[in-house]
């Protein structure tokens, strides 16, 4: 059985997770997540300093507890892994040191691991994840994307947002229609007493240089727009605004989009396996609406446990565990963080050579 001590500081979510593996069998020992939610929702968002200075604030006491809760000694860790790309680089920065310098003290390896990897992982903690290949819709805070996992780790993203991803246009209206943040849960909450068909709000597109459109790929910014265009006129017109209805109808048109096009990419790729992951997949209308629409055309959906599926350092130690029982993986100490890298990059973490 191996053990992996992980660490997830990426954005504004301070957690120390400790997780193992036997076989197929993914056990969480510790999963300690201390949100920054009250910190930043007075400024109706993430600010990056302030969420720098929490985790410094944060994580020696959520290490601490991590590590009392699993019964375990860091003596007894495999190894000790960390977020370090993608994400804010500040955050990064707290985890990544975090994990190194633990592995230098306790003579551990150390493995960076993808944000985007970790969150496909949280599927591993379900009963029955599918194998490979299959096509992964990831939709959180910050990003949208269509993911193709093969063998071995393979990853190819074949569809992304080109510019505000689900969550984020979820934070944004929510905020326009003042139901505080983060807008994911409120909108949510309010639009079960909303009349989802009320309005009928754009599903935007992607013009190609070709005349058409990239089927694939997802913009969710004129939505947002035509929202706010919508509560302008309702109150020029002197009404009362309908947040349930406008909630309800946005909450509508998200789940279609990455609904509809995700089954489509999935067809037009021979995938019969679709698994839902990012903090957006806790949303209920959008698991149901994937589920009918996936059976529809006999394709399986597997959805990310609600409690994994925002950030958390659990996702990050199943990717490394993934990783470990393929073929034996390592980082060099020498890795630092990079508030970017695309996914089908991730293989370069473990080069003794670091990308950055």
């Amino acid at each position: 059985m191996l053990k992996v001590l992980a660490i997830e500081t990426s954005c504004d979510e301070t957690s120390v997770s400790i997780v193992s593996n036997s076989g197929d069998i993914y056990k969480i020992h510790s999963n300690i997540v201390a949100s920054q939610i009250e910190d930043h929702s007075k400024w109706g968002g993430v600010v990056p300093e302030l969420a720098a200075r929490k985790h410094l604030e944060l994580i020696p006491f959520v290490l601490e507890q991590a590590v009392k809760e699993s019964k375990m000694s860091i003596e007894e860790i495999d190894v000790i892994a960390s977020t370090v790309t993608p994400g804010l680089v500040g955050c990064l920065r707290v985890g990544s040191i975090t994990a190194r310098a633990l592995c230098t003290l306790y003579s551990k390896p150390f493995m960076g691991v993808h944000h985007l990897e970790g969150h496909l992982s949280s599927i591993l903690f379900s009963k029955n994840y599918p194998k490979t290949p299959f096509l992964t819709l990831l939709v959180s805070g910050g990003h949208t994307e269509l993911i193709k996992v093969g063998d071995q780790r393979k990853m190819k993203r074949l569809g992304r947002s080109y510019d505000d991803a689900a969550g984020e246009a979820f934070d944004k209206v929510g905020r326009l229609l003042g139901l505080g943040y983060p807008g994911g849960p409120a909108i949510e909450k309010i639009a079960k007493e909303g009349n989802a068909s009320k309005f009928n709000l754009p599903k935007c597109k992607i013009s190609d240089k070709k005349g058409g459109f990239l089927k694939y790929d997802f913009s969710f910014s004129g939505l947002k727009t035509a929202v706010l265009r919508l509560v302008e006129k309702i109150n020029l017109d002197g009404d009362e605004i309908p947040i349930p209805d406008i909630a309800a109808s946005f909450e509508r048109v998200v789940a279609e989009v990455l609904v509809e096009r995700t089954i489509r990419c999935a067809i037009d790729n021979s995938l019969n396996n679709i698994v839902v992951v990012g903090g957006v997949a806790a949303n209920d209308t959008l698991r149901k609406m994937m589920i009918y629409e996936a059976s529809e055309k006999s394709i399986k959906v597997h959805l990310a446990p609600i409690s994994l599926c925002t950030d958390n350092a659990a996702m990050i130690g199943a990717a490394a565990l993934f990783r470990l029982k393929s073929r034996p993986h390592e980082s060099s100490l020498k890795l630092g963080i990079s508030a970017r890298l695309p996914i089908d990059q991730a293989n370069t973490l473990y080069e003794k050579k670091p990308p950055f």
